[in-house]
């Protein structure tokens, strides 16, 4: 029986970008409430630490949305967006989010090389 092989790639947003998407759509029922500052350190922690991921996995596309939740859910800087805009904005952040987990991958340091004669998977 074969030896499985190293994966060539890894995934370290899927648990920040989920994580961020479960805050994201739990804050929407706590957003005219004090408490909602403690989800908007959350949210934008994990944008900031998606930024980093994106940036490591070379997905650019990502990051002007990302840098946009880090400044729209900034808890010390507050820009003053209220009512149904900012409920669709935390779906949407959501949906940036949940994306971003799923396309963001950083090659794995310990992958082992394609063997030659062999081209190397393109990615999607």
């Amino acid at each position: 029986m074969p030896t499985p092989e190293k994966a060539a790639f890894l995934r370290p947003a899927l648990a920040p970008g989920l994580l961020g998407a479960i805050a994201l759509v739990a804050g929407a029922s706590l957003v005219d409430t004090t408490i909602f500052v403690v989800f908007r350190y959350v949210v934008a922690i994990l944008a900031a630490i998606l930024c980093v991921f994106a940036f490591r996995g070379r997905a650019w596309g990502y990051l002007p949305f990302l840098a946009a939740i880090v400044v729209l859910w900034n808890p010390v800087y507050v820009i003053p967006i209220t009512g149904k805009p900012w409920l669709i904005l935390q779906f949407l952040a959501a949906v940036v989010f949940v994306v971003t987990a799923i396309r963001v991958r950083v090659p794995a340091p310990d992958a082992p090389a394609p063997a030659p004669g062999r081209t190397a998977a393109r990615r999607r």
